[in-house]
């Protein structure tokens, strides 16, 4: 079987800027003007607009990252959901009306997203060309683009790809694949953070957020053809920052309740299912020869690379930096002073957080340079041979 690599690039609104720095440090690892040494590219609720620029850009990897660092760069908040007063309280009051409604069992309004975030789709259609994405298959440098979005009819969570012709659908229980052209609404679905954003239609049913209900992130790389997977994460590394629990004596707020189910959503199903991958990889180095060839089983190299340092942290130093009438909403929600900053820390699309956070991802991928070399077959040190 021939040996592809995917990349899962995993959901957090605007954590994703932590992975911009990881690939700008892979981006400088390889030799100059390669292609993108990831054929198979998964993206997942914010993952999935980095995914698709590196999509777009696979003939020239570098190229495509240093797009993304410069988008991530300079993003502003009010780019990707309005934080003009008029917005904020006209989209606040409808969704707080239409809950008390729907209590009432009226249902007249549609309104299911504190934050109006038609700003992103118009930014995505600027910068995004999704009709580039066949291009990149048709020239042979990707084999497959995957996102993500959860069904909130079906609760299914529903990978659609687009690829080389040889891929096949799949349906697993509570997951299926859906092979289709790739297009800004279904970036939009993927990236809807639950309560936070609204839903998006595609064919018959809405979509929110894909970490919703993802069962197996890693399951979806490996129906596209993917033999080894770099996945990298946007939740700081438990095994770096232990738990430390404190006396809580006041009752929980909107804010921390939000922030608490967001990370449930990002972190637990990928939690698991690289646990799982790694107890088959552990079953599969003991199997003898003869028995592992009467089953389905295959090890998979697998390198995750996630953020150092607790990314609430820093959202709590560039709060600040948020739109005031998003701070009020967000302390009418509850943040406080080291109170709800999870949620802070999804929402804040300001330029010096993501540059704090594109800066954390560099390093952490450059302490680990030699790992990222030997997993993508770098040559180690290649830069330092070559004539001034």
């Amino acid at each position: 079987m021939e040996s592809r690599t995917g990349l899962i690039l995993t959901g957090g609104g605007a954590r994703a800027a932590y992975q911009v720095g990881v690939l700008k440090a892979i981006a400088e690892i390889m030799p100059r003007r390669s292609v993108s040494p990831f054929p198979v590219v998964c993206g997942t609720s914010a993952g999935a607009l980095n995914a698709a620029t590196i999509a777009i850009n696979a003939k020239n990897f570098s190229m495509g990252v240093q797009y993304l660092v410069n988008t991530w760069k300079n993003f502003h908040a009010n780019q990707i959901y309005r934080t003009d007063a008029l917005g904020v309280l006209n989209n606040t009051v409808r969704w707080f009306a239409g809950v008390f409604l729907r209590f009432l069992g009226i249902n007249i309004l549609h309104q299911t997203s504190l934050l109006d975030n038609t700003p992103l789709n118009e930014f995505l259609e600027q910068i995004l060309p999704c009709e580039k994405i066949q291009e990149s298959i048709d020239e042979g440098y990707l084999h497959a683009l995957s996102i993500t979005a959860s069904g909130y009819g079906s609760g299914e969570s529903v990978t659609f790809f687009q690829g080389v012709k040889e891929l096949v659908p799949w349906h697993r229980a509570g997951r299926l694949g859906v092979a289709t052209k790739i297009e800004v609404k279904h970036l939009l679905a993927s990236a809807s953070l639950p309560f936070l954003f609204q839903p998006r239609l595609i064919n018959r049913e809405y979509f929110g957020d894909g970490s919703m209900r993802q069962i197996g992130p890693i399951g979806a790389a490996l129906h596209l053809g993917a033999t080894r997977i770099m996945v990298i994460g946007v939740t700081e590394n438990g095994d770096s920052n232990p738990l430390q629990r404190t006396d809580m004596n006041e009752y929980p707020s909107l804010a921390q309740i939000a922030g608490h189910a967001l990370n449930s959503i990002f972190l637990d199903t990928m939690s698991v299912d690289l646990e799982r991958v790694t107890k088959i990889n552990a079953l599969v180095a003991i199997m003898p020869p003869e028995t592992l060839q009467k089953t389905t089983l295959k090890h998979v190299d697998l390198l995750v690379i996630s953020p150092t340092q607790s990314i609430d942290k820093i959202a709590e130093r560039h709060i600040t930096e948020l739109p005031w009438t998003i701070r009020l909403l967000l302390r009418l929600l509850g943040v406080r002073h080291h109170s709800g900053l999870t949620l802070v820390s999804y929402l804040l699309s300001e330029k010096k957080y993501c540059r704090a956070l594109i800066e954390l991802g560099y390093q952490d991928a450059m302490n680990r340079r030699s790992e990222i070399e030997e997993f993508l077959g770098v040559p180690p040190n290649w830069d330092e041979k070559l004539p001034a």
